[in-house]
């Protein structure tokens, strides 16, 4: 198991973590929470390489992806960088990439209640006005459980605040930063229930977050 400690605040600096072989040759991965080797719970960063591809596979309890670079494809569609994609539970798919591609993916952690197919084009997505001068794009909403990109203007600071079910954060481009820490780009954050923080950019920065999800 691999950070499977929910209780526990973790912070893995990605860029600066080494590749490892997935089951499907030209496929790499940095794992960043795991259950087992290959089934159950997993968060992590994934790449194929020009012309990989993966077996199908089914999703028993969901997949969700952000596409961080290149075009991911199945058989549903071509999915460039900025896409948004949720495959509810009991779905299936054979992926791959023509020229190559770079993925956030998270498996086996909807709620089996959470049946929508998600596709979100966040290039083409308006900004939604936020709390202060913050500006936010909705991505999914079921129940407790809450995704979306936010962009941070220069030297904004948020109100402290407590995650109720947690909060999970990938920063994708600037330096996100409360008081515990400062966190380049492709930096994962993952904060447990009733955490607490006072969070503050210096530069223009845009992260996905995900609140509400992990066990109370």
């Amino acid at each position: 198991m691999l950070n499977m400690d929910f209780t526990e605040r973790v912070v893995v600096n990605t860029s600066a973590m080494d590749w490892v072989p997935s089951p499907a040759g030209g496929v790499l991965r940095k794992p960043l929470a795991r259950e087992e080797a290959e089934r159950g719970h997993a968060t992590s960063i994934v790449r194929y390489e020009p012309g990989a591809s993966f077996q199908r596979h089914e999703h028993p309890l969901g997949e969700e992806i952000l596409v961080l670079d290149g075009v991911f494809s199945d058989e549903t569609g071509d999915y460039p960088a900025g896409t948004y994609l949720r495959n509810p539970p009991g779905t299936g798919h054979a992926p791959f990439s023509e020229g190559g591609c770079t993925l956030f993916v998270k498996l086996h952690q909807f709620d089996d209640r959470d049946r929508t197919t998600v596709r979100v084009d966040t290039r083409s997505t308006a900004w939604l006005p936020g709390q202060g001068g913050l500006e936010v794009m909705p991505l999914h909403d079921f129940e407790h459980e809450h995704v979306a990109l936010v962009k941070w203007p220069a030297r904004e600071r948020f109100q402290p605040h407590r995650h109720f079910g947690g909060e999970e954060i990938l920063v994708l481009s600037g330096e996100f930063c409360d008081e515990h820490g400062r966190y380049p780009a492709e930096t994962w954050l993952r904060s447990p229930h009733l955490s607490q923080h006072h969070p503050f950019v210096e530069t223009e920065t845009i992260i996905w977050v995900k609140t509400g999800h992990l066990p109370l």
